[in-house]
């Protein structure tokens, strides 16, 4: 029973694993893999998670969640304030790293107003804007980075390119908001005391990871600092570390290295971005995830214009178009163990549902210029 819990509880890293596992029959292990690997997500990934555990510890996030009940007092206003959080973090630290930071801030507000009945919902919104909100800003989302540097895109042609299918974003994701009924909210339970001093030392902890991401110092600097504090302060914190997370990106990037060294893929891709760069970014990016997608992709046509909003809007639709959303997929059924198949159909038909309204606007908008 214990197995198959974990199970249950783990599907998406053992999918990954499979995968993984398959593919290095095709492409035998050999010196390359290790090139597969992306060091400085996964360390800042670890810290992230790390220090949101801490964070946890010390009640922080319950605190800043009454804030915002105490604040709003209304579950529609409360729920746009959580997105439009989430989706402005994702410009400024990253959308996987917003999610890390955001999410349990949703869950508190959710679950201590006794609101945990659209906790799906909300996730999801919540996925959505960390997935779209980055597409803007060149380190707002990992494939941005890569393809910004790539092809040495300007800054002001970089936001020209993104800013259609970003404006149309925020007005949608907005309407989902106000989608939720205004309920009054109110917290249940006393509001637990907090410790200053340690809550102070875990945000700078917090801010020490946050400049890992834009490479302020250097990650496996910032690794070692943060995880020796942590074990001197918090060991708690880093036993509570979502481990099989992190494990699943181990996998996605082995499958997704895998994938790019398979001939019969690359010549097939090569091919059908000769018909539209755009279309099967967008398609890639639904199997094999959106950095991957770039990475693979960028070798095989020079329309980086197509390929930048393929690879962002491709980040909606499946469960694994974007690695963000395996985060949020995780969080939900850390908190909701056996309802993973409820909130993969409300996953999907909200994200089919941008992913469908953004292609449509990209190809009109691409043959109204």
């Amino acid at each position: 029973m214990s197995v198959i819990g974990f199970a249950k509880k783990n599907t998406v890293m053992l999918v990954a694993f499979a995968a993984a596992l398959i593919t290095s029959f095709i492409v035998p292990v050999d010196a390359e893999y290790l090139e597969y690997f992306d060091f400085k997500t996964l360390s800042c990934l670890f810290c992230v998670l790390a220090v949101v555990c801490a964070l946890k510890d010390v009640n922080f996030f319950y605190i800043l969640a009454e804030q915002i009940v105490r604040h709003f007092k209304n579950l529609r206003i409360c729920v746009t304030a959580l997105v439009y959080i989430t989706f402005i973090g994702s410009m400024l630290i990253a959308n996987d790293m917003a999610l890390l930071t955001f999410l349990p801030l949703g869950y508190i507000v959710l679950s201590s107003t006794g609101k945990e009945k659209y906790m799906a919902y909300v996730f999801i919104l919540q996925n959505v804007a960390a997935n779209l909100g980055g597409m803007l800003t060149p380190f707002g989302n990992p494939q941005n980075l890569y393809l910004y540097s790539k092809f040495n895109i300007s800054n002001l042609e970089f936001i020209k390119i993104m800013a259609p299918p970003f404006a149309v974003a925020i007005a949608v994701i907005t309407l989902c908001c106000l989608l939720v009924k205004p309920e009054k909210m109110e917290l249940s339970g006393q509001t637990p005391k907090i410790d200053t001093k340690r809550t102070a030392f875990y945000l700078i902890l917090f801010f020490f990871s946050i400049a890992m991401v834009f490479r302020g110092i250097p990650y496996q600097l910032g690794t070692v600092i943060i995880f020796t504090a942590l074990m001197l302060s918090d060991r708690h914190a880093l036993k509570s570390v979502d481990y099989p997370l992190l494990l699943t990106f181990v996998f996605f990037f082995i499958f997704a290295g895998n994938m790019a060294r398979i001939e019969p893929v690359v010549s097939l891709f090569s091919e059908l971005l000769k018909k539209s760069t755009l279309l099967f970014s967008i398609v890639s990016c639904q199997f094999i995830s959106n950095v991957p997608s770039a990475i693979l992709l960028s070798s095989f046509t020079d329309n980086y214009s197509e390929l930048l909003v393929g690879v962002n809007i491709g980040g909606v639709g499946t469960l694994i178009a974007s690695l963000a959303s395996l985060i949020t997929f995780r969080e939900y059924i850390k908190h909701n163990p056996g309802k993973a198949g409820t909130y993969i159909l409300e996953f999907s038909a909200v994200n089919f549902g941008m992913l469908i309204l953004l292609t449509a606007f990209e190809f009109w908008f691409i043959n109204a210029v």
